[in-house]
């Protein structure tokens, strides 16, 4: 028998793949819904269940789609609501770098992230996670502990290492995504599209780093908590049987700013910026700090550095 060649897919097809997978979900779906259980929804969520992926509509479809989607969550929460898209800009990479030297555990940081991404107060969503190490051991991610709650911080004896979304280069979430729900932006942001993810939790899975957080209610934040600025690959709020993650706050890297946690950290041990610009703060990092990164061993990639400034 004559051996045919092994052909790789291009990404093109593969896109187009999962988005054929969805849509057979969908139907799937539909037919078990019979009972009319759409058919009795609003026609903003019809019109969202049957969404195309948002790298398939146009520029007039996608600003329908931000329209719709602010007037629901205006309706939901009050207040006028903006959701903005703003592309990545050419020419920037995003990258982290974190010292280690000088976080404290106060835990700032995790709590601007939760006010300024709509994320769920109950139950509780946190993206960023603080382990706390005892110095002696250095980084033991097997004895770190991530309740710790002594009367002040810093404790003796102990040093801080935050964990969130590494933004890897080779990010094993998306590979096995199977709709292609989440993908890396050029800017080197991992993204998830909420009204595409169908909930499998496989990059829950995927993900060595625990970054990712699964909506098993309906999120629940108070109205007058809400940050009505999102993002549509950000911080809109998110719909019961989703799955989110930190991107470094994308509505407000994108518009020039910085992440929220690092406006907040109080002893400036978070840097952020354009990972291609020579003369970025990250980049001196990288180029004059003792740095490491979470997991190499895996190959991941990350674009979140550790290092000791002092």
């Amino acid at each position: 028998m004559k051996e045919q060649a092994l052909t790789i897919p291009t990404e093109k097809e593969r896109r187009r793949n999962r988005a054929l997978t969805r849509r057979r979900f969908l139907r799937s779906t539909v037919v078990a819904a019979a009972g009319g259980v759409l058919a009795s929804c609003s026609p903003s969520v019809r019109e969202s269940f049957f969404q195309q992926h948002l790298k398939e509509l146009t520029e007039e479809d996608k600003k329908r789609t931000y329209a719709r989607l602010a007037e629901e969550y205006g309706n939901r929460y009050g207040g006028k609501f903006t959701v903005g898209g703003e592309p990545a800009k050419e020419g920037v990479l995003f990258a982290y770098a974190l010292d280690l030297s000088r976080c404290v555990g106060c835990r700032r940081c995790v709590y601007a992230c939760v006010k300024e991404n709509n994320q769920s107060r109950d139950p509780a969503i946190h993206w960023i996670t603080v382990l706390q190490m005892e110095k002696e051991k250095g980084v033991d991610l097997s004895h770190a502990d991530a309740y710790y709650n002594p009367k002040a911080v810093p404790e003796d004896g102990h040093f801080y290492m935050p964990v969130q979304c590494q933004q890897c280069r080779r990010p094993q979430c998306v590979e096995v995504c199977p709709v292609g729900a989440t993908w890396q932006e050029p800017d080197g942001i991992v993204v998830v599209d909420y009204n595409w993810c169908i909930g499998c939790r496989y990059c829950m899975a995927a993900c060595p780093y625990g970054a990712r957080h699964f909506n098993w209610s309906r999120p629940e934040i108070p109205n007058e908590q809400i940050n009505h600025d999102t993002h549509y690959l950000g911080n809109r709020p998110r719909y019961k049987g989703v799955v989110e993650k930190c991107t470094f706050c994308i509505q407000r890297v994108r518009k020039g700013k910085y992440p929220a946690c690092v406006e907040i950290c109080p002893v400036g041990a978070r840097k952020f910026g354009n990972l291609l610009d020579p003369e970025s703060e990250v980049r001196y990092v990288i180029e004059n700090k003792r740095v490491f990164i979470l997991k190499e061993e895996i190959n991941t990639q990350p674009k979140f550095y550790y290092f000791y400034g002092v």
